[in-house]
């Protein structure tokens, strides 16, 4: 049995996924306006991804949410790309397989949902995350898609999700 329970974010979540995203961005300098801590859903993310072809969930561990991560339709992107946002684990929750286990239900929800890419942004530094992304099958990308606000992130990622 793995170390942690996922499951669909609820509202009494909300303010343990606020402080998560709120301390781990600043450990990779992410902090201010460009970057996903500045968004206002970050303090109702359970509304935030109640809505159509959203999906956040959360990783428990011994009944404490440690971390979380969701995939919504990209802003200012093509109706088939989502993008995988605001996936963040408190260092306890690192090297358990917990990012592994939540990208691929991201990505499975996300092909459930009708789309065939998902597309992230990140930044230089997050060098664990990136691992991740490209163990997951995603691309680097040279220059960013849609129009997500987040112009602090400066490496971009894109998967296809046709069947494999």
């Amino acid at each position: 049995m793995p170390p942690f329970l996922l499951r669909p974010i609820q509202p009494s979540d909300d303010a343990a996924i606020a402080a998560i995203i709120r301390t781990v961005m600043p450990e990779f300098g992410a902090v201010g306006s460009g970057f996903a801590i500045a968004d206002p859903e970050v303090d109702w993310m359970s509304r935030a991804y109640a809505a159509p072809r959203h999906a956040y969930f959360v990783a428990e561990r011994d009944g404490r949410v440690v971390g979380g991560g969701g995939i919504a339709p990209l802003s200012g992107g093509d109706p088939d790309t989502c993008e995988l946002r605001k996936m963040y684990f408190l260092r306890e929750a690192r090297g358990l397989g917990a990012g592994t286990a939540l990208m691929a239900r991201c990505l499975e929800t996300a092909r459930g949902f009708g789309f065939t890419r998902c597309y992230l942004e990140t930044l230089t530094g997050m060098d664990a995350a990136m691992r991740l992304y490209e163990r997951s099958g995603f691309r680097r990308l040279d220059a960013p898609l849609g129009a997500t606000g987040h112009g602090g992130c400066n490496r971009f990622y894109l998967r296809d999700l046709v069947a494999e």
